[in-house]
């Protein structure tokens, strides 16, 4: 069985991002016991930490993301989605099954699924996915954030908090910037 789960679904800025993970039970049994929960619930440190160990243990993982042109082309649900089934797909063992975070199952996986809302909370598998794809998001934000300094990213992570929006107003949006979202629908550089 596969968990997946997504993160920067609401973001103003950079790509989605999904995570699959394949956990044996002897690798659930010591990640629960390392303190894998759901990513919001844990430091950065200890996500950092946690998603080595789960890189380490997992019988297979991977992560996928959805562009910001998706993201404006399709919307952020199929973008969502889309990047779930990305990372579905690029699992180096088939999962005869999927876990999905929320309550939309995926399109045209070709693997059965069920969702589960708060998944990344009650599931040990989603929740290293969650985390596995937010270290991976923030990682990506951190490195784009050289690049676009004016918009504080290495803090906000590309959501949208008031200094985020305050450089949105002031500077316009970049083009990692999700147009489709009002605060961005402003001049861009």
């Amino acid at each position: 069985m596969a968990g997946v789960d997504e993160v920067g679904r609401g973001c103003l800025f950079g790509p989605v991002v999904a995570g699959a993970v394949i956990l044996s039970d002897e690798a659930a049994i010591l990640l629960k016991a390392a303190g894998v929960t759901d990513s919001k619930k844990l430091s950065h440190n200890q996500r950092c930490r946690l998603a080595k160990l789960i890189r380490e243990e997992a019988i297979a993982c991977a992560i996928g993301m959805a562009s910001v042109q998706e993201i404006d082309r399709l919307n952020i649900l199929q973008a969502s989605l889309l990047a779930m089934k990305r990372s579905v797909n690029k699992l180096q063992v088939k999962p005869e099954f999927c876990l999905i975070d929320g309550n939309q199952r995926i399109p045209n996986l070709g693997i059965p699924q069920e969702t589960m809302i708060k998944g990344d909370s009650n599931s040990l598998v989603i929740a290293a996915a969650s985390i596995l794809a937010k270290v991976w998001r923030d990682d990506l934000i951190v490195r784009l954030a050289k690049k676009y300094p004016e918009y504080d990213l290495t803090s906000n992570k590309g959501y949208g908090t008031a200094k985020h929006t305050q450089a949105l107003q002031q500077y316009g949006v970049s083009r990692q910037h999700r147009r489709s979202f009002a605060p961005c629908r402003i001049g861009g550089i």
